[in-house]
């Protein structure tokens, strides 16, 4: 087997083969801030099969997103409906809302892919894959080029990643993909 291969076994059960590690890393993650930039990918295979190249340009960002319920704000005063709830039901992933947030911190940036990490009780962890789009060694590179064209920019907040294409229901094509879309749905019930 490669190397890859021997990491995508590993990584498959991380808590069981690793948990000494496992632990420690998680000890000083929580510790960390919500965004933090490293060095290289902590899944390498992973990273690699999503568009990660070991060049000026390509950054990692390990973020941090908060588990849980999301809740709207607390009403501020008057009439509570009988049937009024706080729950919000976001259609977005934990992965995307990490996307996002990483986006917002690196704004020369463009996302290009992300994958999960790990998780705990509170947290769970992604490491994002950003291109800075204005660097000439992106600029020139045939595979990772398109991104420094306009239309691209802010590809993250639209679903254009993998993860925002499934929130937006986009994995599967041909007959009766059209019956998955939550939008297509809601648009053929109301024609009806």
């Amino acid at each position: 087997m490669g190397l890859y291969k021997h990491i995508r076994e590993i990584w498959k059960k991380p808590k069981a083969n690793m948990p000494e590690l496992w632990k420690a890393r998680l000890i000083s993650w929580r510790r960390e801030p919500v965004t933090v930039r490293i060095e290289r990918p902590t899944r390498l295979d992973r990273a690699r099969s999503l568009g990660y190249k070991a060049k000026p340009g390509v950054i990692v960002v390990r973020q941090k997103v908060k588990r849980g319920g999301r809740m709207r704000p607390k009403p501020a005063g008057g009439r509570k409906p009988r049937r009024y709830t706080r729950r919000k039901n976001v259609g977005k992933s934990y992965q995307q809302i990490a996307e996002e947030r990483a986006n917002k911190k690196f704004l020369n940036c463009e996302v290009l892919n992300s994958y999960w990490v790990t998780e705990d009780a509170f947290y769970i962890w992604y490491e994002i894959i950003l291109l800075d789009k204005s660097h000439p060694a992106i600029k020139s590179d045939k595979q990772l080029g398109w991104v420094s064209e306009p239309k691209h920019r802010g590809r993250v907040f639209r679903g254009k990643t993998s993860a925002g294409r499934k929130s937006r229901g986009l994995l599967n094509k041909g007959i009766g993909a059209e019956k998955i879309r939550p939008s297509l749905r809601a648009n053929n019930r109301r024609s009806k």
